[in-house]
């Protein structure tokens, strides 16, 4: 069978394949979960004076940012179990567990008390709930990414999966927007104390919206695919995990630009948050284009050369924002890099999604997703700030960005062509 009998056998001729605008309650609610998930990276500084205040704790940053990556801990474990589900259960089913899974987790985060309030107590409940966090992140990309592929026309399959990325970076532009006005109109001590749980119960508002338009989605995975044989495509799976690695690294880099901005470059908090802002805005412009680009000159091509680009223009991009340390200079720098990740991240995502078996799609693309989150993306804002620390030069992103990039790019010149208009023009 060949790659393109491989795509077209996925796809039940007899069922319709959904508008666009009627798979929004997937993108919705993918951005809800990681406007929950991510908000703790942008207020990082701030919940650590919070959980790790500065007579009790050495290093109170180090502290809130080793607290998030502990939120990567429990996300394979997530995508094991919830993604599993949606091959077994569908789609739905699992894209709602995680849904509320994430609800239940983000509300006790904002209401669980200070250290000073409750000493100890404070830090381990923060860390239990970022645990349940991460559990329930696992498990959503994997059947919402699996089900946006389904859903989707044949020839639009990379816009559709475009979704998932531009849906979280719209998350990132809210959290960006919510913090620029929160850091603007309170003081330090406000934002510390109340100014940041606001924001994630912001999040929690809007989890009864996401429920009620997920449930009203209809279901992509029927009977027989559960019972179709398969075979694991094990080279695919080694390929996908230093790919997404290779991604993880380069977005978790630029989503720390807001805290680099104010730990490295000592920038006020409310123009920190500009370059989140900017991130957000870029990303969710572009990541549609570099979807519907993929569906028409090939997932491969389109991501190649953006890794390229990007590993060309990370260091000189590092080293202007550090030598002039303006605003300026670190808006346009986030920007630049944004629009260019934006053609690297899409691509990779939709080839892995589309190269994988539907039977098992869900499971092993949450597995895969999980696992190079869990290893790269929870720690890559924890290693980059300790590489700051250790060698005393705010350029140390760069570094790190461009020995992932230079390891992705490795990888997707030996990942075969997945698009189906490319696959048959090679007919």
């Amino acid at each position: 069978m060949s790659a393109l009998d491989a795509a077209l056998s996925d796809i039940p001729a007899a069922e319709p394949h959904l508008p666009l605008h009627k798979v929004a309650a997937v993108g919705i609610g993918n951005a809800l979960e990681f406007y929950d998930f991510l908000t703790y990276s942008f207020f990082s500084i701030q919940i650590g004076h919070c959980f790790f205040p500065a007579e009790h704790f050495s290093n109170g940053l180090l502290s809130s940012l080793a607290t998030f990556g502990i939120g990567f801990v429990t996300r394979p474990l997530g995508g094991l179990i919830i993604g599993r589900y949606g091959d077994r259960a569908g789609r739905k089913p699992a894209m709602m567990l995680s849904f509320m899974l994430m609800g239940i987790a983000i509300t006790g985060l904002a209401l669980t008390p200070s250290y000073n309030r409750i000493g100890v107590a404070a830090p381990i409940l923060l860390v239990l709930f970022r645990l349940l966090q991460g559990f329930a992140l696992g498990g959503e990309v994997g059947p919402s990414t699996a089900y946006l592929i389904e859903a989707a026309p044949l020839h639009r399959r990379g816009l559709y999966v475009a979704l998932q990325y531009a849906t979280q970076d719209v998350a990132v532009l809210s959290a960006g927007l919510i913090g620029f006005a929160l850091s603007s109109l309170l003081t330090p001590e406000a934002l510390d104390d109340w100014g940041w749980r606001a924001a994630f119960l912001v999040g929690v508002a809007v989890v009864p919206v996401g429920l009620a338009m997920r449930r009203r989605l209809p279901e992509t995975l029927v009977e027989a695919d559960r019972e179709a044989p398969v075979k694991v495509p094990w080279r695919l799976v080694w390929l996908g995990l230093a790919l997404l690695m290779s991604a993880t690294i380069c977005s978790y880099i630029v989503d720390y630009m807001t805290t680099f901005a104010q730990s490295s470059l000592n920038l006020p908090t409310n123009l920190a948050f500009g370059a989140t802002i900017a991130t957000g805005l870029c990303s969710v412009c572009f990541e549609p284009i570099a979807g519907a680009l993929s569906d028409r000159v090939g997932r491969r091509r389109v991501a190649l050369c953006s890794g390229v680009l990007l590993l060309l223009i990370v260091m000189p991009a590092f080293l202007l924002v550090t030598q002039l340390r303006s605003v300026t200079a670190l808006y346009c720098a986030t920007a630049l890099i944004s629009i260019v990740q934006s053609f690297y991240g899409v691509p990779v995502l939709v080839a892995l999604a589309e190269g994988l078996p539907k039977a098992i799609r869900s499971g092993s693309l949450a597995i895969i997703y999980a696992l190079s989150i869990a290893l790269f993306g929870g720690s890559a804002q924890f290693v980059v700030q300790g590489l700051i620390d250790w060698t005393g030069n705010p350029i140390a992103p760069g570094w790190y960005m461009s020995l992932a990039l230079a390891v992705g790019i490795g990888a997707m010149a030996f990942l075969q062509e997945t698009a189906p208009t490319v696959l048959e023009r090679k007919r």
